[in-house]
C-alpha cells in the first residue's frame, strides 16, 4: 500500500447534503464482536433456520460450538460436538473444524487433531446426524497425515455446481521450513473417499506472507471462484485475510492487490482477523481479544463483480483509476500509491468520479488520500446526483488524508470531487 505519513481528519459537511451523512452525525458501521471469548477460526452454517458456530480447542471443549437465530447474535455457546477424540489422536488441541451437510442428510465434521505417531497435526474427519453432534471419528487413521510436508491443517469442504465434492486444506510447511501450500482434493459423496490426486491452488510468498497461507474457504461466483485464506502470523497484528480468484475451479488463482481484512484495514477495531468462513451476506472471523484469546467477530459482504468487499475494511480505488475532467494524471509519483495520482485538480470545472462499492445500504465512511502543498483546498464531495458537502483539506508538505461519513446504497455509486478553490493532488479513495 502506499504511504501514508500524516492524517488529517478535518472535514466540513453542509447541512443541506443529501446522500451525505456527516451532518447528521450517523457513525459508519463496522466488524461487531459476536462471541467476546476464545472461539477462533468460526465455522459457520445454518440449519432449518438456526446458525451453527464451531471453533478451535477451547476451555469450551476440544471442538465447541454455539447457536444463534442470527448471524448477529446472541450466540449461546452450547458445549462440545466431539467428546470423544478419534484413536489416532494425542494430547493436544484440535484445530479449525469444518461442518457441512452430507446429500444423505448425514453432517459431516472435518478437523485437525495431533497425531500420535507422526507427531505433527493432521486432519480427521467425523460424522453424526444432527449438527450439534455428537460426531464419532470416521476412521482409528487420519484422513491426511504426511510428516515430510509438516502434517495437514485447515480442512475445509467444497460442493461445486454439479454436486461433486472437494476436501481443500493447507500443508503445514511452515512449521518445519518447507513452503506452505492450499490444496484441492475431490472426493466421493461421503466427503472421506478420494478421487484422483490432488491439485495444489495457492502457494506462500515467502517473507510477504511470513511464509504462511492457509484457512481456505471456496466460493463460487457466476464468473469465477474465489478461494478465500489467511496469511502472516497467526499470533500477531499482521495476521490478515486475502483472496484469490479463478475462471476454473483449479485454477490459476490470482492474488488480490490487497488483503481483503486487516488490522490496518479495520483502522485497529480488529487485531489480526483471519480464520475466516463466509456465508449468509456476511464474513465470520477470529480477531485477538486482550488477555482472552480470539473472539468471533462478523461484518456484512458484497460482491462486486464477483470480487469480495467487506463492510468496515477499507477498500482503495486509486484516483486515477476514476474519470478525470480537466485534471491530469500525473505518473512516477514517489510516495504515492501505484506511483499515480490525479493533478491539475486546480480550475472551475476540475473533477473527478470514482465508483465505489457498498455490499449494503448505509454510512460508510470515504478515506481521501491527498497532497496540498501549496495550502489549504476544499472540494465539493457528491454522491450520485445528491447535494454537495465541501470537504477541507488542510495545508500538507506531505500525503495525508481526509475522512468524510456517506451514505451509500447498495451496489455500485459515483462518488464524485469537484474543484471549489485551493490546489490539491489526489491520491486514492478508500471506502469502509
Amino acid at each position: 500500500m502506499g504511504a501514508l505519513r500524516a492524517t488529517a481528519l478535518a472535514v466540513v459537511f453542509a447541512l443541506s447534503a443529501a446522500g451525505v451523512a456527516g451532518a447528521t452525525g450517523v457513525e459508519a458501521v463496522g466488524p461487531r464482536l459476536v462471541i467476546g471469548e476464545d472461539f477462533p477460526d468460526p465455522e459457520v452454517i445454518q440449519v432449518d433456520g438456526t446458525y451453527y458456530a464451531y471453533s478451535t480447542s477451547s476451555g469450551r471443549g476440544r471442538v465447541p460450538y454455539a447457536t444463534s437465530s442470527s448471524p448477529l447474535g446472541p450466540w449461546t455457546i452450547r458445549g462440545d460436538v466431539l467428546p470423544r477424540a478419534p484413536a489416532w489422536a494425542g494430547d493436544g488441541a484440535f484445530w479449525a473444524p469444518d461442518v457441512s451437510r452430507r446429500s444423505d442428510g448425514r453432517f459431516l465434521l472435518y478437523f485437525t487433531g495431533p497425531s500420535a505417531a507422526v507427531g505433527r497435526m493432521c486432519l480427521g474427519a467425523a460424522l453424526a446426524d444432527g449438527p450439534g453432534g455428537p460426531f464419532t471419528a470416521t476412521s482409528e487413521q487420519p484422513l491426511v497425515c504426511d510428516a515430510t510436508e509438516g502434517g495437514a491443517i485447515d480442512p475445509a469442504s467444497f460442493v461445486d455446481a454439479d454436486g461433486t465434492r472437494y476436501l481443500l486444506y493447507k500443508n503445514d510447511g511452515n512449521a518445519i521450513g518447507r513452503r506452505a501450500s492450499i490444496w484441492l482434493q475431490r472426493t466421493e459423496a461421503d466427503g472421506v473417499s478420494f478421487v484422483g490426486g490432488r491439485v495444489g491452488l495457492l502457494h506462500d510468498l515467502g517473507a510477504e506472507e511470513q511464509g504462511v497461507v492457509e484457512a481456505p474457504v471456496l466460493v463460487r461466483r457466476p464468473s469465477r471462484y474465489v478461494l478465500f485464506f489467511s496469511s502472516g502470523a497467526y499470533d500477531g497484528p499482521d495476521y490478515r485475510t486475502g483472496y484469490a480468484v479463478s475462471r476454473s475451479l483449479t485454477g490459476t488463482y490470482a492474488r488480490a492487490e490487497r488483503p481483503l481484512m486487516s488490522t490496518a484495514g479495520f483502522d485497529g477495531a480488529v487485531v489480526g482477523p483471519g480464520g475466516q468462513d463466509v456465508g449468509d451476506g456476511h464474513v465470520f472471523f477470529h480477531g485477538h481479544l486482550a488477555g482472552l484469546g480470539r473472539g468471533t467477530y462478523v461484518a456484512e459482504l458484497g460482491w462486486a463483480d464477483d470480487r469480495p468487499v467487506v463492510r468496515g475494511s477499507r477498500v482503495r480505488y486509486e484516483a486515477e483509476r476514476g474519470v478525470v475532467h480537466r485534471a491530469v494524471v500525473r505518473t512516477g509519483v514517489e510516495g504515492a500509491s501505484g506511483g499515480a495520482v490525479v493533478s491539475g485538480f486546480a480550475e472551475v470545472g476540475s473533477r473527478l468520479e470514482v465508483r465505489v462499492f457498498a455490499p449494503v445500504d448505509g454510512t460508510y465512511t470515504v478515506s481521501i488520500g491527498y497532497s496540498a502543498r501549496a495550502g489549504d483546498a476544499r472540494h465539493a464531495l457528491a454522491v450520485d446526483d445528491g447535494a454537495a458537502a465541501v470537504v477541507e483539506y488542510p495545508g500538507s508538505g506531505t500525503w495525508a488524508r481526509v475522512a468524510v461519513d456517506v451514505a451509500l446504497t447498495a451496489g455500485f455509486n459515483d462518488v464524485r470531487l469537484r474543484y471549489l478553490d485551493g490546489a490539491v493532488e489526489v491520491d486514492y479513495l478508500e471506502v469502509a
